[in-house]
């Protein structure tokens, strides 16, 4: 069976962008995962969150590569579907109303238990809050 890690845009957008300082620590944390043959899981919402980010930060080489990576095979990207949305909605945004949680946060925390993804590459302490494992440590 697959294990499967779960990617965020805080991971994401330091991945893409190699002067980023936090570029090599998620780099090292990605590349042990796919060495051990873990599925890259992320969501479309994260997906684009990432890609609006690049677009505002850095050069267009960057963001382009981001795209055509991201859903590479064997990665997965999940589409979000009005069910995780309502799902993601009771779940994590109306019962954690104290948490500031994004609507991509919530989400994704939707998709991570559906999986059963317990592991998020992540520099976003709401995955922590959530009960997730997170790396970078």
């Amino acid at each position: 069976m697959t294990t499967e890690l779960f990617v965020d845009t805080s991971a994401w957008f330091p991945l893409a962008d190699p002067e980023d300082p936090a570029h090599a620590d998620v780099a090292g944390e990605l590349r042990e995962a796919v060495h051990r043959s873990r599925r890259i899981v992320t969501t479309n919402l994260v997906v684009a969150e990432t890609h609006a980010l690049l677009v505002r930060r850095i050069i267009a080489r960057w963001r382009s590569r981001f795209l055509r990576e991201v859903g590479r095979e064997p990665h997965l990207v999940v589409t979000r579907t009005r069910e995780i949305e309502a799902d993601a909605r009771r779940d994590w945004l109306e019962r954690f109303e104290d948490q500031d949680f994004s609507l991509t946060d919530a989400v994704s925390f939707c998709v991570m238990r559906k999986r059963d993804i317990q592991d998020a590459l992540a520099l976003d302490r709401h995955f922590v809050v959530a009960g997730f494992t997170v790396a970078p440590a």
